[in-house]
């Protein structure tokens, strides 16, 4: 059971993610996410909580939850990733965990703060380059939510999967690719488009050198001058 710090008790709504074990694409296919949302609503009835927001990406669920209980909301979480981990064990005939640490939350307390964490929500598959605007994504219940007065998520840090940043960068790089029609070792050859993608991954996504020099089977020293050719 996730330990909660005692300031958890001045709020009633959690910020929740839950992860794939090892990193694995557990949300894979349509018909496994479907599920899950599914047995998410599904579950609301037998315990008092409300799902504000949800995103389920390809390894975890963003999820925005409101309740006055924390006991209530760890046994929903509890009884929706046992469910959803009998399933999908029986499905792919796998024995073991299928979600990581159980989950984790935190505590929202402003009004401010709650509207950032809904953008943040929604906002993940843009972030990882999976679609241009929240709407466009399939898997949440953006198109369902009301936008009063909403503002930019950019004042609060939320907890987040730390494999985001491989799944960010390695899309970033595979719609690169795919719209300049050219492989990676084409690109190499290209110092003009070259420039342009380590530009895009290090001032839009924040990469490090580095991670920039691994994708790109470039070393970190190269990718700087590069950047600051």
């Amino acid at each position: 059971m996730p330990r909660f710090p005692r300031n958890y008790l001045k709020t009633s709504f959690f910020h929740v993610i839950t992860q794939g074990i090892n990193k694995s694409y557990i949300f894979d296919k349509p018909e496994d996410i479907k599920y899950y949302i599914k047995i998410m609503y599904k579950l609301l009835k037998e315990h008092n909580i409300k799902i504000i927001a949800y995103c389920v990406m390809n390894n975890h669920v963003h999820m925005l939850i409101k309740t006055n209980y924390l006991s209530e909301l760890s046994k929903y979480m509890q009884r929706l990733n046992t469910t959803f981990g009998k399933y999908y064990n029986k499905k792919y005939n796998r024995v073991g965990y299928v979600f990581r640490d159980r989950y984790k939350s935190e505590g929202i307390y402003s009004e401010e703060h709650l509207n950032n964490c809904i953008q943040y929500i929604y906002n993940n598959p843009v972030k990882a380059g999976i679609c241009l605007k929240p709407s466009d994504y399939p898997y949440s219940n953006y198109k369902q939510m009301k936008f009063d007065g909403l503002k930019k998520a950019d004042k609060y840090i939320f907890i987040d999967i730390q494999e985001d940043n491989e799944i960010i960068c390695n899309n970033a790089i595979e719609m690169f690719l795919k719209e300049n029609k050219m492989d990676l070792d084409e690109l190499k050859k290209d110092k003009i488009r070259l420039k342009e993608l380590i530009i895009v991954l290090r001032d839009k996504y924040d990469m490090s050198f580095r991670k920039i020099g691994e994708k790109l089977q470039l070393n970190r020293e190269g990718t700087r001058k590069i950047y600051y050719k």
